[in-house]
């Protein structure tokens, strides 16, 4: 079985070595993907994340010279959301995908609603990797 999947993405005139590597950094999440988290923090081997939805733990994939920003969100459930996304060089600036996933139980409210948060990060994080932040 298969999930209904929405790509979601954003031109960002900065290279995609720049976007990499401030995306790639969990410390920085709470600057530009609000929808996931207010705050975050190492604990132990782990990054832990207070988000609308409660304390989650977030896993990115280990460094490479692909683009490649797939995470592992484990919300307070337990259950584990796998969030496919990656950044690729498009001109002298990138582009940035991220793959949104419809749950068998999402409504269709819900669904949108994760989309707009998803776009109103990508687009937060546009502004300030263009202001050189």
């Amino acid at each position: 079985m298969t999930f209904p999947a929405k790509h979601i993405s954003v031109s960002i005139n900065t290279s995609a070595h720049q976007v990499y590597a401030f995306v790639a950094n969990p410390e920085n999440l709470p600057r530009w993907a609000s929808g996931l988290s207010d705050s975050i923090r190492k604990v132990d081997d782990e990054w832990v994340a207070d988000s609308p939805m409660g304390e989650v733990k977030v896993k990115f994939a280990d460094q490479n010279p692909f683009g490649v920003l797939d995470h592992h969100v484990t919300l307070p459930s337990g259950f584990k959301a796998y969030n496919p996304m990656r950044v690729f060089p498009n001109g002298e600036g990138s582009e940035l995908v991220f793959t949104l996933y419809r749950l068998p139980e999402t409504t269709d409210e819900e669904f949108t609603e994760d989309m707009h948060a998803i776009e109103r990060d990508l687009r937060a994080l546009k502004v300030m990797l263009e202001a050189g932040t």
